[in-house]
């Protein structure tokens, strides 16, 4: 009766024979062992890739810039979770404040305000300016 062997132990017992005797291995007809020429053409093509990814991320960074995504024309004042999947937002659209309930798959306007809100402005820290702040407060 004939079991099957993982793959694993089937390629480790393949190798057994040649460690034992210390067997040379055999070239392959067709294939040349990779050469220095050959691991320097595959590195510089791996680095190229990796050039090519950072600068396509660089280049859509730089041109979300420009498409209007800081102009705060709508802007999110505030909200609260009212279950797992429900909010309550208070949204400014230009001078005007409205109170939505936001549900997957709907957005319901609940009020809209005849007041606004007066909402300080806190400038949101970008991740570089709070690393170096927790450092400087850990220095000292």
């Amino acid at each position: 009766m004939i079991t099957r062997l993982p793959h694993g132990l089937f390629a480790l017992l393949t190798l057994i024979p040649g460690l034992v005797l210390g067997a040379e291995e055999k070239p392959v007809p067709g294939i040349e062992p990779l050469g220095a020429a050959q691991l320097g053409q595959v590195l510089l093509a791996l680095v190229a890739v990796v050039l090519l990814i950072v600068g396509m991320a660089w280049l859509l960074r730089r041109m979300n810039q420009f498409t209007g995504a800081g102009n705060n024309v709508v802007r999110v004042l505030g909200g609260i979770s009212m279950g797992q999947r429900e909010r309550v937002v208070v949204v400014q659209v230009g001078e005007t404040q409205l109170v939505l309930g936001v549900a997957p798959g709907r957005i319901n306007t609940l009020h809209v305000m005849d007041q606004p809100l007066q909402v300080e402005s806190t400038r949101n820290e970008s991740f570089a300016e709070r690393l170096a702040s927790a450092m400087a407060k850990r220095e000292s």
